[in-house]
């Protein structure tokens, strides 16, 4: 006994799925994250005018504009004034992108700056201690709230 069915890409449940509701859009879209990469919006302009200096520290950080074929899903119209014709910009914002390894190196920079420069503040603190008046170096800090009436 064979039975006649219909193939299951034709068998659709478009009155099974709720109707899609309108919502605002974001200034900056956020793309599809891959894996070992970071993404972050790097200003191009600012009130109209080229910021260079910007884009070419963001470069030498290791910063590379993301191609526009490689984010297909985000919707935006070019810029026909733009340098970067092939990149994602909106609004003088470029969208870059960097590997984690380096992620994680300049925070592990940055870290150990603010270590070294906390203790030069603690050691400087730290030198006009008497032994007759002691000064305490406390690294805690507390919250404390009145009593009420």
């Amino acid at each position: 006994m064979e039975t006649t069915r219909l193939d299951r890409e034709l068998d659709t449940r478009k009155e099974f799925q709720r109707a899609e509701q309108w919502q605002p859009t974001a200034t900056l879209p956020e793309p599809k994250k891959q894996p070992g990469w970071e993404y972050r919006w790097i200003r191009t302009s600012l009130l109209n005018q080229q910021d260079s200096i910007n884009v070419s520290n963001s470069m030498r950080e290791g910063w590379e504009p993301v191609k526009a074929s490689d984010h297909p899903e985000m919707k935006f119209v070019p810029d026909p004034n733009s340098r970067y014709k092939d990149s994602i910009e909106i609004g003088g914002l470029l969208l870059c992108k960097i590997p984690e390894e380096f992620i994680a190196q300049r925070r592990a920079y940055y870290d150990n700056m603010t270590k070294s420069q906390t203790q030069a503040v603690d050691n400087n603190f730290l030198k006009e201690n008497d032994a007759r008046m002691p000064v305490f170096s406390d690294k805690k800090s507390t919250t404390s709230f009145g009593k009420g009436k």
